[in-house]
């Protein structure tokens, strides 16, 4: 059975956190180094129910994409809700290691697990990693179709692949455009329309899109935008970064027994409205 720090070492060589951005929080929050694992399970948020998860599995490991702690705090009491999965955590043997914008980037990263996902063809990033010199790490991903559909068919492909959440898919655009190519990103991706408009791609399909930027994308070209959840954007990692795990296990023979967390912690519950506009 591995120690901790084994196969923090491996996770770190799969997602180097010289490579988060400088503002990001990646890294392991808490965890004892010598402690040993045999079971760890992924997740996108680490919330309380997330922690609750890994004690009934009996996990002493969570790798999540979201930081705990993306800015800093004086205090891990528990009345606060970040405190008390801390308090949790080192109760029960718990370690809590984040890989974000270095597990967006990386090779393959969060965006290979979109495109994955919804069965595109990745050709490259849509923002390059200057100090790649294979040239296949950076944010985003540029990819085609199989086969040409139109935009409303693609919406409809990522609502039926990607985890279904209470916002669903929103999509921008004409409808019956034809798409070939499309570009990808987990998480908030409205910072990369001019990546994206450059790369000339059909469509956009990302998260948190917001309403100025989005109106103006629209408006500056035939572009068409498929708005989905952020949690169900970056699910998929879970799934990709288990499997990279996995393979490592096997590599190692430590035996690990890895999980992927279903629970859908997007923080928005219910949807309601009176139907599309005319």
């Amino acid at each position: 059975m591995p120690r901790l720090s084994e196969v923090i070492a491996a996770l770190d060589a799969l997602w180097p956190p010289e490579r988060a951005e400088g503002w990001d929080a990646v890294g392991t929050v808490c965890g004892d180094p010598d402690a040993e694992v045999d079971r760890v399970l992924f997740a996108v948020d680490p919330v309380h129910a997330i922690a609750d998860e890994a004690l009934e599995l009996g996990a002493q490991l969570i790798v999540t994409h979201h930081p705990l702690y993306l800015r800093g705090t004086t205090t891990v009491a528990a009345d606060t809700f970040k405190g008390k999965v801390v308090h949790t955590l080192i109760k029960h043997g718990i370690a809590l290691h984040v890989a974000h914008t270095n597990a967006d980037t990386a090779d393959p990263g969060v965006s290979d697990a979109l495109a994955g996902a919804l069965d595109l063809r990745v050709t490259g990033p849509l923002v390059p990693d200057p100090t790649d010199p294979h040239g296949r790490r950076g944010l985003g991903r540029i990819c085609e179709l199989d086969h040409p559909e139109t935009l409303a068919a693609f919406a409809a492909r990522a609502a039926a692949r990607l985890p279904a959440t209470a916002q669903g898919i929103r999509l921008a655009g004409d409808p019956e455009a034809l798409v070939r190519t499309v570009a990808v990103s987990g998480g908030s991706g409205d910072s990369l329309f001019d990546a994206v408009r450059a790369c000339g791609v059909d469509a956009f399909l990302t998260a948190d899109l917001r309403h100025h930027p989005a109106s103006e994308a629209v408006q500056h070209s035939p572009l068409g935008l498929v708005d989905a959840a952020h949690w169900a954007t970056e699910w998929p990692w879970c799934e990709q970064a288990a499997a990279q795990l996995d393979a490592l296990s096997d590599r190692h023979g430590w035996d690990l027994r890895v999980h992927v967390s279903t629970r859908v912690t997007d923080p928005w519950t219910t949807h309601h409205s009176s139907g599309a506009p005319n």
